[in-house]
């Protein structure tokens, strides 16, 4: 196996553990090594998945922020490219995060606040929303 291969799938496997699909981080690594976006059939044969996965896989890089989509004029085609930068990363992790604060939040009404169940409950919000708020100083410092 080349090195190319090993890095796709080792970027594949970290992904995994994030609970995002293999298939999906292994698109991630390939567009990694691109040095100009690329079409889901260049992905396709590169990570050798179906182009119905590396669509799926690239859809779900782009909700979280990882990758970027290029339509091309005149077609439906389209180029994919991962983003740059930490920042990029952290705020699609930022958006979910606070996404879960507030479902969260949503369980406060059907728990009796000073049970047992209204204090783990709280606990987790104050980590999540710790979370968020030490996100929010590194992306947007005060100066």
């Amino acid at each position: 196996m080349n090195k190319d291969n090993d890095f796709i799938n080792a970027v594949g496997d970290m992904l995994a553990s994030w609970n995002l699909s293999r298939a999906t981080g292994r698109v991630y690594g390939a567009l990694l090594l691109e040095d100009a976006p690329v079409s889901l059939d260049h992905l396709g044969t590169t990570v050798k998945l179906s182009k119905g996965q590396v669509s799926t896989s690239s859809r779900e890089l782009v909700a979280w922020g990882l990758a970027r989509t290029i339509p091309q004029p005149g077609s439906r085609r389209v180029l994919v490219e991962a983003t740059t930068g930490l920042e990029t990363l952290l705020e699609a992790s930022q958006r979910r995060a606070r996404a879960l604060v507030d479902a969260l939040a949503s369980g406060r009404e059907l728990i009796a606040h000073d049970s047992h169940a209204g204090q783990r409950l709280e606990d987790v919000i104050a980590l999540f929303d710790g979370y968020v708020r030490a996100g929010d100083q590194i992306l947007h410092p005060r100066t």
